[in-house]
């Protein structure tokens, strides 16, 4: 059985969203739905590396510390570098697994920014709109006065 797309979609988000016990639940219903071949080993270690390194974070050395999700012509480069030794047929097919889950990790976090930068329009669009429908607030006419005030009656009198 092939990888799941839905899962490996999921792990990627939960991997990038730094929320690592989901993202290994799901990195285990994986690794029991697939047949054992190289090709999978392959994707499935490249998955378990990629946990690792987002969990550690600090290795100057791991490829993904030195990878800068925000910048999307990086990310297409190094998608389309995966994506190329991915295809080779002089790679075996436990390599080309390996940069299979690579590249896919690549072209998920091009559409997670895709997928923000689209969410950043929206919000600036509503919250014109809604500052366009805000009825501009009046002044009142006369001063506020206590609501629950009595008018004083005057009495007159006569000094003397």
């Amino acid at each position: 059985m092939p990888i799941s797309r839905v899962f490996v979609t999921r792990f990627f988000q939960l991997v990038t969203g730094r929320h690592f016990a989901e993202a290994e639940r799901i990195l285990e219903r994986i690794k029991l739905k697939v047949h054992e071949t190289e090709w999978n080993r392959g994707y499935f270690q490249a998955l378990q590396g990629i946990i690792l390194a987002r969990k550690s974070n600090d290795d100057q050395y791991v490829f993904i510390s030195n990878v800068n999700p925000k910048d999307e012509d990086e990310l297409k480069r190094h998608r389309r570098e995966f994506s190329k030794s991915a295809k080779n047929k002089l790679h075996a097919d436990y390599d080309r697994g390996f940069f299979s889950a690579w590249a896919d990790y690549m072209r998920i976090l091009l559409k997670l920014k895709d997928a923000e930068r689209k969410n950043a329009k929206t919000k600036s669009k509503q919250l014109a709109r809604s500052n366009r429908r805000k009825p501009a607030e009046k002044e009142p006419a006369q001063p506020l006065l206590e609501e629950k005030t009595t008018p004083k009656k005057m009495m007159q009198t006569k000094l003397g």
